[in-house]
């Protein structure tokens, strides 16, 4: 890690890994556990995916307004109040049942439904990586950033299946073994904290532009891509892991110890190609890497939905996982490149905060389509639109180079 590609603290970059492979493991555990405890509870995969739409929603939310004003504060304050929110939320999914007082903690929390980060830590995290790397370095420390959350969220989606695993052995409650789930969701924020705690009490990066004007010379192109990552997250949000699980189990009748080995090795695949990433960036760019890579993927995940049988359909959805996150990097190193230093947060924010909320929109269609029929619909419709932005997005940005080498 004592590269000189790192302009900032080594140590801090390997807080901020430690951090993301502590999340990745809880967000594993409780994505793939998520929709078999709240049918436990007796919910209806139409409110399932209410209570997944509103985790999303809620999480977009107090991202946007963390990457607007939250210049103002230390950014390692910032990311400890977002680990005591994070306990809470893990306390209050293991404390409360009732449907709309959980609908609330699904809200205000920081309960992550998807393999991939779309919390309220994200433009904090991108902003503090972009300052501590070279330019020629940012698409590999965004890799192996996420790789550490794909590596630890296989294994988060591995051990999801200890719940239902003690309470066979055991004879335990299954809604008691759950419930212990999200109170190790809330030990894992506490763990984080710990290691956010060591990080230096400084801005990277100045911030007086920023309170100014949060996208003051970068807000065209921030908004542009903006609109093409909601267009894909709008389609995300049909098969976020929490309903491809859901949909694996009521289409195949799949357990959530066999749900969770899938997930394991769909998020080995996923860390494996985040290392892929940068090596395609370098040779056809960022924005082709991006497009090349998930056109392929989405051919696949609509195949998943045609398939007779459990192992094929799980065969198309770990080709899919082979190749759908390799834009990842891709994606964080070239939004952090073409916008300035004093705006990476902002522009962190803005584009991931409407993908998060176009991801929100859709949980409850998905859900809806589910309870009317097992066929694989929202794979479908997902794969489907999120081959337009791919063609979008090659068609609007292709030319488009980063500020350093422009």
């Amino acid at each position: 890690m004592d590269s000189p590609w790192f302009a900032g603290s080594a140590s801090a970059v390997r807080r901020l890994l430690a951090t993301r492979a502590l999340r990745g493991f809880a967000d594993g555990v409780v994505s793939v556990v998520l929709a078999t405890y709240l049918s436990v509870l007796g919910f209806s995969p139409f409110q399932i995916g209410a209570l997944i739409t509103a985790t999303l929603l809620g999480s977009a939310m107090l991202t946007l307004l963390v990457g607007l004003f939250g210049a103002r504060f230390d950014r390692k304050t910032l990311l400890l109040g977002a680990t005591l929110l994070m306990a809470a939320t893990g306390l209050g999914f293991a404390g409360v049942t009732a449907f709309w007082p959980l609908m609330l903690v699904a809200f205000a929390g920081t309960l992550n439904p998807s393999a991939g980060d779309v919390s309220v830590f994200l433009p904090t995290e991108q902003a503090l990586l972009a300052d501590l790397v070279a330019a020629r370095g940012r698409t590999w420390l965004f890799a192996f950033y996420n790789l550490s959350g794909a590596l630890a969220g296989a294994l988060g989606a591995l051990a999801s299946g200890v719940p239902a695993w003690l309470a066979t052995r055991d004879g335990w409650d299954p809604r008691s073994a759950y419930q212990i789930t999200f109170v190790g969701y809330s030990l894992v924020a506490l763990l984080a904290a710990l290691v956010y705690v060591g990080l230096p009490v400084r801005h990277a990066t100045p911030v007086t532009p920023l309170r100014a004007a949060p996208l003051a010379r970068s807000r065209k192109i921030v908004l542009r891509l903006a609109a093409l990552f909601s267009l894909d997250s709008l389609a995300g949000g049909l098969v976020v892991q929490s309903l491809l699980a859901l949909w694996l189990y009521r289409r195949f009748g799949l357990s959530v110890e066999e749900t969770g080995h899938v997930f394991f090795m769909t998020g080995l695949l996923s860390a494996g190609s985040q290392l892929v990433s940068p090596r395609l960036a370098a040779r056809i760019g960022h924005v082709r890497t991006m497009v090349f890579t998930h056109l392929p993927a989405n051919g696949f995940l609509m195949l998943a939905a045609f398939m007779p049988t459990a192992k094929l359909a799980i065969l198309c959805l770990l080709a899919r996982m082979a190749l759908s996150q390799m834009d990842v990097p891709a994606r964080q190193a070239y939004v952090m490149a073409v916008v300035p230093p004093e705006e990476r947060a902002a522009a962190a924010s803005v584009t991931n905060v409407p993908r998060s909320l176009a991801a929100a929109l859709t949980p409850l269609v998905a859900g809806w389509m589910l309870q009317q029929s097992s066929t694989g619909w929202p794979l479908l419709v997902a794969g489907a639109t999120k081959a337009v932005y791919d063609l979008l997005l090659l068609a609007m940005f292709r030319s488009v180079k980063p500020l350093d080498e422009s």
